[in-house]
């Protein structure tokens, strides 16, 4: 398939924006770059948006509750966002969540998980565990059913989601009834065949994706780790039925396709999607790009039939 038509004129605009040195990158100088790259679109309304306080691994987080509905102990949606473990923030991610809270009919709560390069991994899969541990017993006091619990993130924030449903699983945690990933980081690697077919000019490029990893790891080493790299794990058994949305142009769509098989082979419940003439990070775009829009209505659809 050809690029899609919307993507084509966004990947337009960024046509001159050359890319990073990666050799002598500054993460912190790049992450501000880069959060504030476009302009924040105004979401769907809400009965109620706020900024919490939630408790992480190592202290507090922030977070943002979206309460879509009037009605009380609607089911909880924990959001983790993209950025590579290194960007990203509540504000980049702000209009998905709200439609993904109109869309699934469940409050989402955005958690603001510590960011690589200073705090490297298993700061934020731990961070995000705890966060939904803490949403799940303060679920009276926020007028949440923490006992319809379901799981989202785009790109590394896909990668979180499947760790906290392993976390969940090896802790006798909560239990999680449904997760939602799009095109999700699943393997340290960094070696399918994706990542040479669409190495650059599709938004995100291979060299970044391997720079990501640099700022997120230790050491090589942990990138053996199931909480690192999914796709790697023994055992796909006990995660929850899954949603897993991929792009057709995107470095991380073997990986994603792969990882999907593996849940399949697992006897998981699987809707895997890979979407035609899409690019890495497409989801975000759904104000202005039709096909992510049709996209993410089928996700949260989804979502919304698991939770009720």
């Amino acid at each position: 398939m050809p690029l899609d038509k919307q993507i084509a004129a966004v990947l337009q605009q960024f046509r001159d924006l050359p890319e990073p040195d990666f050799s002598q990158l500054d993460a912190v100088q790049y992450r501000q770059f880069s959060d504030n790259l476009l302009p924040a679109i105004p979401g769907d309304p809400m009965i109620e948006v706020r900024d919490l306080k939630v408790t992480g691994a190592a202290g507090l987080l922030d977070a943002r509750l979206y309460r879509p509905l009037e009605e009380d102990n609607l089911p909880l949606l924990v959001f983790f966002h993209g950025g590579g473990f290194v960007m990203g923030n509540l504000v980049t991610h702000d209009n998905l969540c709200r439609s993904l809270a109109r869309q699934s009919e469940a409050v989402v709560v955005s958690v603001a998980y510590r960011l690589a390069p200073e705090h490297h991994f298993p700061a934020a899969p731990l961070d995000c565990y705890a966060a939904t541990c803490w949403l799940v017993e303060h679920a009276d006091e926020l007028g949440i059913d923490a006992s319809r619990l379901a799981l989202a993130g785009d790109s590394a924030g896909g990668n979180l989601a499947l760790a906290v449903s392993r976390l969940a699983a090896q802790r006798k945690g909560p239990k999680i009834s449904y997760q939602c990933l799009f095109y999700p980081v699943t393997d340290a690697r960094c070696d399918s065949q994706s990542y040479e077919d669409f190495a650059e000019g599709y938004f995100l490029s291979s060299a970044m994706m391997y720079w990501f990893w640099q700022q997120y790891l230790q050491d090589t080493g942990q990138g053996d780790d199931p909480l690192a790299s999914p796709l790697r794990a023994n055992s796909m058994a006990g995660l929850p039925p899954t949603t897993l949305i991929t792009a057709e142009f995107d470095p991380l769509r073997d990986e994603g396709e792969a990882f999907a098989r593996c849940l399949l082979q697992a006897g998981v419940s699987v809707r895997l999607q890979r979407c035609e003439g899409m690019i890495h990070g497409f989801i975000s775009m759904a104000p202005f790009v039709e096909g992510a829009a049709l996209a993410l209505a089928d996700a949260a659809a989804d979502l919304r039939r698991a939770l009720n």
